[in-house]
């Protein structure tokens, strides 16, 4: 068991819909020693693939994104779901489901941010379909860019998003897979090879 799963079983809570709550250490309230923990271990993954960017999606995928970046030394940047005002000039966009919002987003992105020689870093705190994800692949393809791997905190296993995407031929670390939950608060792991201890 890593780092990761023994939090979500100390302080993690499943509720009714399919939801696990990981609000009090990851995406409300937020340990920044965990965070630093989830960076190093993206870092171990990943440290050979020369990222140039760590991409994710506002607002609680930036907390996982800048220690990520901040080990790899590279900038951190993050698509916005909503086009605001000082958001200027040619923009990247992409259209994603939120599972746990139920809504459609726009993503957006400006096209000073990532280029076409970049290799990229995608980065989240939790995959149920793998819409996010998709989404963020979907701008880097706009952009010309390579995406170099994706890492995920909190991955529903038993849910289609990480299937789909390690079919596809992505480089995918999930550090925490969850194969079943239940109301009861039991939790169950997918047995993976971790190095990020």
């Amino acid at each position: 068991m890593n780092f990761l799963e023994e939090r979500i079983l100390k302080d993690g809570q499943v509720r009714e819909g399919d939801i696990l709550k990981v609000d009090s250490f990851l995406n409300h309230q937020l340990d920044i020693a965990l965070l630093d923990q989830i960076g190093e271990a993206f870092y171990e993954h990943f440290r050979g693939k020369n990222i140039t960017r760590v991409l994710t999606v506002e607002a609680s995928g930036i907390a996982i994104a800048v220690p990520t970046a901040r080990r790899f030394g590279v900038p951190a940047v993050f698509a916005k779901k909503a086009r605001s005002m000082n958001l200027d000039g040619d923009l990247y966009t992409s259209v994603v489901h939120s599972y746990t919002y139920n809504v459609d987003n726009v993503l957006t992105l400006s096209r000073r941010y990532i280029h076409a020689d970049d290799n990229v870093l995608i980065v989240d705190d939790f995959m149920a379909n793998g819409k996010a994800a998709q989404g963020l692949i979907d701008i880097c393809g706009q952009a010309g860019a390579q995406v170099a791997g994706i890492g995920i905190a909190i991955e529903k296993g038993y849910q289609n998003g990480g299937r789909l995407l390690r079919e596809a031929g992505y480089d995918l670390c999930s550090l925490a897979i969850v194969d079943q939950m239940q109301t009861d608060g039991t939790i169950r792991f997918r047995a993976q090879e971790f190095s990020g201890e």
